[in-house]
C-alpha cells in the first residue's frame, strides 16, 4: 500500500505506475468520486488543473477496470472499491498495489500486505494504526511487514506506540514491550543464518560430493524400489519448505548484505550456498515428479530470485511446470530432455533416474483410475530399469523404450498386439474391461448402468452412491472375475475415480 498526501498526488502516482509492469495491477482507493459538478468552470489552459486531472484519471481507471465507457463506469465507484480490495486480499499477484489517502488505513485486514510506503504526514494513533496494516503474518510466505517512510515519521514512532498502547500494556515493564519495534537488518541477518543452517542440517546425510545424483538418491530413493519414492515424500517436502524459507530470508536482505553486517567474503559464500540449494531443490522436484505440485512462486517472487540469485533466466523450467516431464517426452521425445537443468542433463545416471521417478510418480497417481492397467505399466517400468542397470540395452534403446512406455502411461489404448475391442471406446470402459477380467459384455453393461443411474454430484452423496451401487449389483449378478464373485465395492471405487462419471 502507498499512502499519499492528497487525491491529486494519488492520481499522479497511479498514472506513473500505469506505464510500468504494474499496469492493471494497481488501483486508487479514496473517498473521491468524479462528479461533473466538481469541474464546472475549470479551464485546462496549457495543462489540466488538479480538479480536471483527478476527474480524468479516475474516469479512465474505472472504465479500463470494468471495460466499459467512462460514463457507465463512473457509476460503479463503490463496486470498484469492493472488488479491488478483494483482489488485493485474495489475488495479490493480480492486484499488487493500492494507492490510498485516508481510506484502508484502519480496519482493513489483508494478511498478504507486506509493504507500506508512507508519503504523508502522520502521527500518534493514526501512524500506529497505519503501520498495523502490514503486521499480520500470511502463513509461511510472510515473515514480517516493511514500512518505507518518506517523511521521516519514525522518530516519533516510539511515542505513537506508547500513546496507542498505554492502557493495554499498563503494568508491564518497559523491557516487556521493547520488542514492539525491531531492528530489521539485525533480525533479517539472524533469520538468514538460521534458515541456511536448517537447510544444511537437512542435507547433511546426502553423500559427498553432494552433486545432482547424490541429492536425487537421498531424497527420491532407489528407482528399482517403487515404494521408496512415496516413503521419502515427507523428506522432500521438508527440503522444499526449508529452501523456500531460505530464499525468502535471502531476498529480504540480498541488496543490503554489507549493511546487515556480512563481510564481502561471507556475502559471496552465502549467495553460492543459496544458489546451490535452490538448484538442488529444483532438480529434486523434477527428478521426483513433484514439480507440478509445488508451484508456489508468483511472477514477482521469480523476479526477485532472478535478480538476487540466478545468473541466468528461469525459462528452462516452464515447459515442465505446465505439462510435466512424461507428457513432454510423449510430445517431443528426446527434445524434451534438453530443458532439464545442467546438473541432471550432464549425468546419464541422474537423467535416467529423473525419468524413472517421474514415470513412477505418474503410474502411482493414475493407479486408482485403472489398477490392473497401471500394475502392468509398473512391471514394464521395472523391466526397463533392470535392463538399463544390467546394461542389457544401450542408452538410446533405453530412451526409445521409455518413450513408448510414456505413451502407454499417459494415453492407455491397449497393446498393438492385443488392442481393446471396438466397443471399449472410452477410458472408463477400458478401466472396467481391464479390472473385470477382460469381459467385454460385462464392462459395457456396467458402464451403461453407471451412466444412466448416476445423478449430478453423486460421488460423496450416500444416497446417490447407493442407487449406483444397486444398479451395478443388478448387472454383475452371476458373473465372476478370476473365479471369484464380482466385488460391487471394488467397481464402485473404480467408478468414483473415473473423470467421465463425475
Amino acid at each position: 500500500m502507498l499512502v499519499c498526501a492528497s487525491v491529486y498526488q494519488a492520481c499522479k502516482v497511479y498514472e506513473m505506475f500505469s506505464k510500468t509492469d504494474f499496469k492493471d495491477k494497481c488501483a486508487i482507493v479514496t473517498s473521491y468520486k468524479p462528479m461533473v459538478a466538481d469541474i464546472k468552470g475549470e479551464e485546462a489552459g496549457e495543462g489540466l488543473t488538479e480538479k480536471l486531472f483527478k476527474y480524468d484519471v479516475y474516469r479512465k481507471m474505472l472504465a479500463e477496470y470494468f471495460d466499459t465507457t467512462e460514463d457507465e463506469a463512473v457509476k460503479r465507484v463503490e463496486d470498484f472499491e469492493k472488488e479491488v480490495k478483494q483482489r488485493f486480499i485474495k489475488e495479490p499477484g493480480q492486484m499488487k498495489l493500492l494507492i490510498v489517502v485516508d481510506k484502508l488505513l484502519t480496519g482493513f485486514d489483508a494478511p498478504s500486505a507486506t509493504y507500506l510506503y508512507i508519503d504523508k504526514q502522520m502521527a500518534d494513533h493514526n501512524l500506529f494504526q497505519a503501520i498495523c496494516r502490514v503486521n499480520r503474518l500470511d502463513g509461511d510466505s510472510k515473515d514480517y511487514g516493511y514500512i518505507v517512510d518518506y517523511k521521516d515519521l519514525f522518530k516519533s514512532l516510539d511515542k505513537a506506540v506508547q500513546s496507542y498502547t498505554e492502557n493495554a500494556l499498563d503494568g508491564y515493564d518497559a523491557d516487556d514491550v521493547a520488542g514492539l519495534l525491531k531492528d530489521r537488518l539485525g533480525l533479517a541477518k539472524t533469520e538468514l543464518a538460521d534458515a541456511l543452517e536448517a537447510v544444511k542440517a537437512l542435507c547433511e546425510p546426502v553423500l559427498l560430493p553432494r552433486d545432482t545424483k547424490d541429492y536425487i538418491a537421498y531424497f527420491c530413493g532407489d528407482t528399482s524400489k517403487p515404494q521408496e519414492l512415496s516413503d521419502r515424500e515427507a523428506l522432500r517436502v521438508a527440503l522444499y519448505k526449508t529452501v523456500a524459507k531460505l530464499l525468502r530470508c535471502y531476498t529480504n536482505v540480498a541488496n543490503e548484505m554489507r549493511s546487515a553486517g556480512f563481510t564481502a567474503e561471507q556475502a559471496g559464500q552465502i549467495k553460492a550456498d543459496v544458489v546451490h540449494y535452490e538448484e538442488a531443490r529444483d532438480e529434486v522436484k523434477l527428478a521426483s515428479g513433484d514439480y507440478l505440485d509445488m508451484k508456489r512462486f508468483e511472477p514477482a517472487m521469480r523476479h526477485l530470485l532472478d535478480m538476487y540469485i540466478r545468473a541466468e533466466g528461469s525459462e528452462q523450467l516452464v515447459d515442465f511446470e505446465e505439462l510435466g516431464l512424461i507428457q513432454l517426452i510423449v510430445e517431443k521425445g528426446e527434445e524434451a530432455l534438453d530443458g532439464l537443468p545442467e546438473g541432471i542433463k550432464g549425468d546419464p545416471e541422474a537423467m535416467s533416474e529423473t525419468i524413472e521417478n517421474n514415470m513412477r510418480k505418474t503410474i502411482i497417481d493414475e493407479n486408482p483410475v485403472n489398477p490392473k492397467y497401471y500394475e502392468r505399466m509398473s512391471e514394464l517400468l521395472d523391466a526397463i530399469i533392470e535392463e538399463r542397470r544390467t546394461q542389457v540395452i544401450d542408452y538410446q534403446t533405453y530412451l526409445e523404450k521409455i518413450k513408448d512406455l510414456a505413451r502407454k502411461v499417459t494415453k492407455p489404448q491397449g497393446d498393438v498386439k492385443n488392442p481393446y475391442p471396438s466397443s471399449i471406446d472410452t477410458q472408463a470402459k477400458r478401466a472396467l474391461f481391464d479390472n473385470l477380467d477382460s469381459n467385454e459384455v460385462l464392462a459395457t453393461k456396467v458402464d451403461a448402468a453407471i451412466r444412466y443411474t448416476k445423478k449430478a454430484d453423486w460421488v460423496g452423496d450416500r444416497f446417490k452412491e447407493k442407487e449406483v451401487a444397486n444398479a451395478v449389483r443388478t448387472e454383475v449378478k452371476g458373473y465372476s472375475v478370476n473365479g471369484a464373485e464380482v466385488s460391487v465395492a471394488d467397481i464402485m471405487e473404480l467408478a468414483k475415480n473415473q473423470r467421465e462419471y463425475k
